[in-house]
């Protein structure tokens, strides 16, 4: 039995054998099929089956033309797609998928005010049932055409330098077992210099857990420790429980007397990532694509009005990131059928639900995190984030591109 044999000559033995098999009596036939079990390694109904197509066809396989799909979803199914997508803050399907159901239950809830915008003529109960029932694969298909590169591409402006705090805190390659708790961030700043890295510009300061996915994002004016102290101050009191542990990389604006200090005073424990190693800090590093190049994109702001949208932008992105999309954490490895390995995800819930499941929020903490997400317009905020990055657009756009290297 020669299982390995092309297909092309298994194509030829079927076309061969395939006009005798339909003038053959059934005893024939029989042998026949016997012949192709043998021979190719289909099952009896498979040979037969490809007899049939075989005898019917003419000339070559590839010359018959194929009948196209009925398309599944119409075009206003799509059309509400992509308006769900948008007011979801652009999730992968994954993701999307998972919260279907809350995110259109929000909508609908606010549709007065808008939710849906120019979709809503199309958002029916067959929309609606189609949208419940598509697949995470079928929405990045349909999503695909809708999704285009419009912005320039960031920079990364963190230089490793060695100090003597790179002799004090230790390095961490890989989160150990006893901070799988609540209570550890990682942190990193994203550059908001556009196309180029010059002069004074605002950064991003991002801090997420990786337990939970809470992320809380801070726009600072530039990377001095200062800023960096009074952004931690902020961002420490808005965390819904303490924080005991800070892991960053190698950059300046971590590794030097004021923030130490401030660990110290605030009994933090600071660790920190091989130099030239991003994936010791992949959490976080995460956040700073999906969260901040997403959300604020790649231009360049280093103005005092731009600062302020960018901290009148990051509290809504935020909400909506913990409150309503949902992450997946790997619970551990398996191998596949073809002994490979590969990670096994839990189901995707949002921030807000995993730091419930750990018990850690006290009860007037849960009940108005429920009050906030009951009350929240999701369509509405996500309006309001749109607005905010539209004036920062307008704002930066032309000081970005005119600093491209294609521009001089």
């Amino acid at each position: 039995m020669d299982y390995g044999m092309s297909l092309s000559a298994r194509r030829e033995i079927t076309k061969k054998e395939a006009g005798e098999y339909f003038r053959a009596s059934k005893k024939g036939k029989g042998e026949i099929l016997d012949r192709l079990v043998v021979e190719i390694g289909w099952s009896r109904a498979n040979a037969r089956r490809q007899l049939g197509r075989a005898f019917k066809r003419r000339g070559p396989a590839r010359a018959v033309a194929r009948r196209p799909r009925t398309p599944t979803y119409g075009y206003d199914t799509v059309k509400v797609l992509q308006q769900v997508w948008v007011v979801a803050g652009q999730p992968c399907g994954k993701y999307l998928a998972a919260v279907m159901g809350a995110t259109l239950a929000n909508m609908g809830s606010h549709i007065g005010s808008g939710a849906f915008g120019r979709a809503r003529s199309r958002y029916s109960p067959q929309a609606r049932a189609q949208l419940l029932a598509m697949s995470a694969a079928t929405i990045d298909r349909l999503l695909a055409p809708f999704k285009l590169s419009m912005y320039p591409e960031g920079k990364s402006t963190t230089r490793s330098r060695r100090n003597q705090y790179t002799e004090v805190i230790p390095i961490m390659s890989r989160i150990p077992a006893i901070d799988w708790q609540p209570g550890m961030v990682a942190i990193d700043t994203v550059a908001h210099c556009g196309n180029n890295a010059k002069g004074q510009y605002a950064f991003t300061l991002t801090v997420t857990d990786p337990f939970t996915g809470w992320t809380i994002n801070r726009a600072i004016k530039n990377k001095a420790a200062k800023w960096v102290v009074a952004a931690m101050e902020e961002i420490q009191d808005e965390f819904p429980y303490p924080i005991d542990h800070c892991h960053s990389d190698n950059g300046s604006e971590f590794l030097n007397t004021a923030v130490t200090t401030w660990c110290n005073t605030h009994n933090i424990r600071m660790t920190r990532s091989r130099p030239h190693h991003s994936n010791d800090n992949p959490f976080v590093e995460q956040k700073n694509g999906a969260i901040v190049r997403r959300s604020a994109f790649n231009y360049r702001y280093d103005t005092d009005v731009e600062l302020r949208l960018l901290n009148e932008l990051w509290p809504l992105v935020n909400l909506r990131k913990n409150l309503f999309l949902p992450t997946k954490k790997v619970t551990g490895y398996h191998l596949s059928r073809k002994g490979k390995s590969v990670r096994s995800y839990d189901n995707p819930r949002t921030p807000a639900q995993r730091i419930k499941d750990t018990g850690i929020m006290l009860e007037p903490q849960r009940h108005h995190m429920d009050k906030l997400y009951n009350s929240l317009d999701l369509a509405g905020l996500t309006n309001r984030i749109n607005e905010i990055q539209q004036r920062l657009i307008r704002l930066a756009a032309a000081k970005t591109y005119s600093q491209a290297p294609h521009a001089a």
